[in-house]
């Protein structure tokens, strides 16, 4: 498959090796292997269905792998969980939040969880540019879905994490918002070394943002575009709902 070759990577963020998930007899992945290193933003794309939330909730430990391995900076999600989970960093769907609980209170769980003992200047710092502060006392239940997002993504970033992982991120954020968030997530990405793994149906973020891309279609990698592959559409100018239109068929 083009854009397939192997790479090298030594001491990768994420290791995914053989990973295969089901439910009952419906296999969803199917032997999946991929590595991610770090400073890297890596985009999932694939149609509705194809796996891409059940590959994220195996790297998280939301679902057990019925084959294969998860490695967290170099720990075993299954042998090692505690250790893998420390280099962490999970957004979870909005709706998935604690009703319950106030900003304040989510944030300051993480970071007990995180062994922090506050939730640290830069997240405050970027909370404010999100204008996530003034709802600091309010109860999830009474935000709107755009807050909701902008705390679940505060939340996977507590803790600077290696291994940042988002499932549709931007989804509910204003233009604004989502510009803040972009910058934030690249200056993160440069000055840490940690990697980013998001989901996404957006193109426009491979198309600006990302620096490797894959396919997922009925539980398998169908293609993966390196670096160089996006520099190049990029320097073309081609479209990336061009490449995977003429490449892949993907909107047939």
């Amino acid at each position: 498959m083009a854009g397939m070759g192997r790479r090298l990577v030594t001491n990768p963020t994420l290791d995914l090796k053989h990973l295969k998930a089901a439910y009952g007899e419906r296999v969803v992945l199917d032997d999946v292997s991929l590595e991610l290193q770090a400073g890297e933003w890596f985009v999932l794309l694939g149609p509705n269905g194809c796996g891409k939330s059940t590959l994220l909730d195996c790297v998280v430990g939301r679902k057990r792998p019925a084959a294969g391995a998860v490695l967290i900076a170099g720990f075993s999600l299954e042998h090692d969980p505690f250790a893998a989970k420390l280099h962490l960093g999970y957004g979870c769907a909005p709706d998935a939040l604690p009703l319950l609980l106030t900003v304040r209170q989510c944030l300051e769980i993480h970071a007990g969880a995180k062994r922090l003992p506050c939730i640290g200047d830069d997240l405050l710092g970027l909370a404010d540019e999100l204008r996530l502060t003034p709802y600091w006392e309010s109860f999830v239940d009474t935000l709107s879905l755009g807050t909701r997002q902008k705390l679940a993504v505060l939340l996977a970033l507590v803790g600077d994490p290696k291994l940042i992982v988002l499932d549709e991120a931007f989804n509910g954020l204003d233009p604004a918002s989502a510009q803040i968030l972009k910058r934030h997530l690249r200056s993160r990405l440069k000055e840490s070394g940690a990697t980013l793994l998001l989901a996404t149906h957006s193109l426009d973020i491979v198309e600006h943002h990302a620096d490797r891309a894959a396919l997922l279609i009925e539980g398998r990698l169908q293609r993966v575009w390196e670096s160089a592959d996006l520099e190049g559409l990029r320097a073309t100018g081609q479209r990336f709902d061009d490449e995977l239109a003429a490449g892949l068929g993907y909107f047939k």
